[in-house]
């Protein structure tokens, strides 16, 4: 059994220089099969649809002009977009707070270590290759041990 008070893993979430405000944590937590996910993220933007791309991506910095460092969607295989390792369900933002939980078991917490979780700046579309159309990237943090 797993203890849901201690993550196994956690990325601090920061906005970039067009959203300072952003912020918030992602925490995962290693079960047997899987990894649960938990978030919460505050202050993101008001837009007309209120949802946000969400996706674990391969570089392993935030730094770069607009998170360029971050790299392109998480993906250990040859894989299509929303098939990749790293995307995950969208963020719904009410009145700028957004809180999810999911199980996934397209990665362990080992694997992404070291990476970046990223928000993007519009809904992710599920379609456009390779990255689902999901805009700019508007917040990023880095995923570490705890």
């Amino acid at each position: 059994m797993f203890n849901m008070n201690r993550p196994d893993a956690k990325a601090v979430i920061k906005g970039g220089e067009s959203f300072p405000c952003i912020c918030g944590e992602v925490l995962f937590f290693q079960m047997k099969k899987s990894v649960i996910v938990r978030v919460r993220i505050s202050h993101l933007p008001e837009t007309a649809a209120m949802f946000y791309g969400f996706h674990i991506h391969e570089g392993n910095s935030c730094s770069g002009d607009g998170f360029s460092e971050t790299g392109g969607h998480y993906d250990c295989g040859d894989k299509p977009h929303p098939a990749h390792n790293g995307d995950m369900p969208p963020l719904i933002s009410c009145s700028g707070e957004a809180f999810m939980e999911f199980m996934t078991n397209r990665f362990c917490v080992n694997e992404i270590t070291g990476r970046t979780v990223v928000v993007h700046g519009f809904a992710d579309d599920f379609r456009t290759q390779p990255s689902g159309d999901a805009g700019k990237k508007i917040a990023c943090g880095v995923i570490k041990r705890v």
